[in-house]
């Protein structure tokens, strides 16, 4: 491992952490709020998948040697800020154990491989550059809010990429977060640093907990980022066991959804972060991108609840333009794969176009949605050309 050592590894998982943590920590506040739980619940909630997932995804990194990203369901997080409402959190904790289990059923059951070996690559190519083509979009949007903060560092991240490419998104953070402070654009009197307190809660269970919750959080996690997650490391060249990884996730979930966790899962977007080249050009020494953005994780836990305040005290154009440009090269080479095969150019413009869009249904994000359409028009086109099209 100290021979894989590199420093752009540990800046792509550091990107990680603040890309997936900054964006998307508020939506798991808001749902603790809707929820009626105080501080200290909403910290143990937090504190409680940072660990989980920090450390399974350590874990995982270091024993397969593969870029393993480990997140929570930010479409489930999203879900909860209304399917908490009037919910008594020991009945939520129920149905969060229930998706738990369901999951860690569907990797005993060995059900995951069997789908991802059909995934053609071009199509999990498509689908990583739909995923991440709004990000790219994002940094262009942002210019119009904050001009001096946007355009310095896109100017950075230029004549990084000419002069040290290696280096271009260390620097645009570090100025980026320059701009940021010398704007006085942090607002950080009012957070308190204090320490997670891990609160045990005792689960109840009610069909209607079960029905409302549970069983959506599965279907959720699953299909927006448990199945994209692997195809986009499938996209990289990667071939985990995808049956075990999923079953991990879900025993991830059992143990810390009484302390509040809604669920484990793989990460996608975050993943094309930690899998790509931007993490180190030797496809072997990638995990130590996805080891660091764990062992960070980890130490997040112990003051969750803070330091999600302190991301949410950073612009939202900050974080925006910094996911944009780190992933402008998992973008190319998304869209480089996906158009590689002229026989599959077709279903893997469809897979793009339709999870670009946004579209969802049923609490299901365009991820899935693209990945079904893109499938769908590869079958059509398969039966109507036969053999030669592969």
């Amino acid at each position: 491992m100290a021979r894989d050592l590199s420093f752009g590894a540990v800046v792509a998982g550091l990107i990680a952490v603040l890309v997936s943590f900054g964006g998307t920590a508020v939506l798991m506040v808001q749902a603790g709020q809707a929820s009626g739980l105080d501080a200290i619940h909403i910290g143990s909630w937090l504190g409680s998948i940072c660990l989980a997932l920090g450390a399974g995804g350590l874990i995982l990194s270091l024993s397969t040697r593969m870029p393993i990203v480990l997140a929570w369901s930010t479409p489930g997080a999203a879900l909860l800020v209304t399917a908490l409402a009037g919910v008594p959190f020991d009945q939520a904790v129920g149905a969060f154990i229930l998706a738990a289990l369901l999951t860690l059923a569907c990797g005993l059951l060995g059900w995951i491989d069997p789908i991802m070996r059909r995934v053609p690559s071009e199509i999990a190519s498509a689908m990583l550059a739909g995923v991440l083509l709004n990000f790219g979009i994002g940094i262009f949007t942002r210019i119009g809010e904050q001009p001096a903060l946007a355009l310095s560092m896109c100017a950075i991240y230029l004549l990084g990429k000419r002069w040290l490419p290696r280096y271009a998104v260390v620097g645009v953070m570090v100025v980026g977060l320059a701009v940021v402070a010398a704007q006085d654009q942090l607002q950080l009197g009012q957070i308190d640093w204090h320490a997670t307190q891990f609160v045990w809660t005792s689960p109840a269970f009610t069909w209607q907990a079960a029905i409302s919750i549970g069983v959506p959080l599965f279907v959720v996690a699953l299909a927006s980022q448990n199945l994209p997650g692997l195809a986009i490391l499938q996209a990289y060249g990667y071939r985990p066991a995808a049956s075990r990884l999923v079953g991990i996730t879900g025993l991830l979930g059992l143990l810390a959804a009484p302390f509040g966790a809604h669920s484990i899962t793989m990460g996608a977007i975050i993943a094309a972060i930690c899998a790509g080249p931007e993490a180190h050009p030797d496809t072997r020494r990638r995990y130590i991108a996805a080891a660091t953005y764990g062992l960070v994780y980890v130490i997040l836990s112990v003051a969750a609840g803070a330091v999600a305040l302190f991301f949410q005290a950073l612009p939202a154009a900050f974080i925006a333009v910094l996911a944009g440009l780190a992933l402008l090269g998992a973008i190319l080479n998304g869209m480089a794969g996906a158009m590689a095969n002229p026989a599959r150019r077709e279903p893997a413009l469809i897979t793009l176009l339709a999870t670009a869009s946004g579209f969802s249904a049923w609490g299901i994000g365009s991820a899935f949605w693209g990945l079904l359409a893109g499938l769908l028009a590869h079958a059509v086109m398969q039966w109507r050309q036969g053999p030669t099209a592969q």
